[in-house]
């Protein structure tokens, strides 16, 4: 294989890659922000499970709740986990296309899920922390104005919010596009395991190496991307 030959094929995977972050991220932000606000219930019924659940996911490994999200439902349902429910997943779907390119499939759904729960915990922290960060003076003041309850927290709070999680939520997002890799730990075609696959049928190492230069590109406009978001919030700066 010849460097563009190659170069195309570790696109592809790297398609995967940026679709599964990009699905990660669009849906994990959502369901963060709704576990920061159960995490700060009144209702200690709602609130101490939710903490618990948070708890438990941080102190797992994203890989080993990969594996959790693949395997343990399988050993539930009959306790053989080669009867895999995502890979009937993959069955079905590949009886409805008539190909065999959506083997994959149902394990990307399981490494979604995995990824989507992982990071909407990581997320709901950062959002519960900059919600508490804003002093209370500024709800009273809000009150004190006629504003409701609502719009005190979306005119007022939320803005300061966003100015001061945005840092952090810098940091989780560059995180996950790396993190995306433990995908291949189900054989999910995302570019490291189309490099993997490279070194055990061609016998080529330097793709595995070259994979670095997609994640430092996509790294890099990120960064400047979310280097402009924070700049366009300076203006909350005293």
């Amino acid at each position: 294989m010849d460097f563009w030959t190659i170069t195309g094929l570790l696109l592809q995977g790297f398609g995967i890659t940026c679709l599964l972050f990009a699905l990660t991220l669009l849906l994990a932000i959502p369901l963060g922000l709704a576990l920061s606000f159960l995490s700060m219930s009144k209702f200690k019924f709602i609130k101490a499970p939710v903490k618990i659940f948070i708890w438990i996911i941080r102190g797992i490994p994203l890989m080993l709740f990969i594996f959790v999200i693949y395997y343990l439902p399988s050993l539930l349902a009959d306790g053989n986990a080669g009867a895999n429910i995502f890979n009937s997943i993959d069955l079905q779907m590949t009886i409805a296309a008539g190909s065999t390119e959506l083997l994959w499939q149902g394990r990307f759904l399981a490494v979604l899920i995995a990824f989507v729960i992982n990071y909407a915990c990581y997320f709901s922290e950062i959002f519960r922390g900059g919600i508490e960060s804003i002093p209370q003076g500024q709800y009273e003041a809000g009150y004190v104005l006629g504003l409701t309850k609502n719009q005190v927290f979306f005119k007022i709070v939320l803005k300061q919010v966003v100015k001061r999680i945005v840092p952090a939520l810098s940091n989780e997002i560059i995180t996950l596009v790396k993190d995306t890799a433990l995908a291949n730990a189900i054989a999910i075609p995302e570019i490291i395991h189309c490099a993997k696959m490279m070194a055990s049928s061609q016998a080529l190492i330097w793709p595995i190496f070259y994979t670095a230069a997609f994640y430092l590109l996509f790294v890099g406009l990120l960064t400047v991307l979310l280097g402009k978001v924070e700049k366009k919030l300076s203006y909350f700066k005293a």
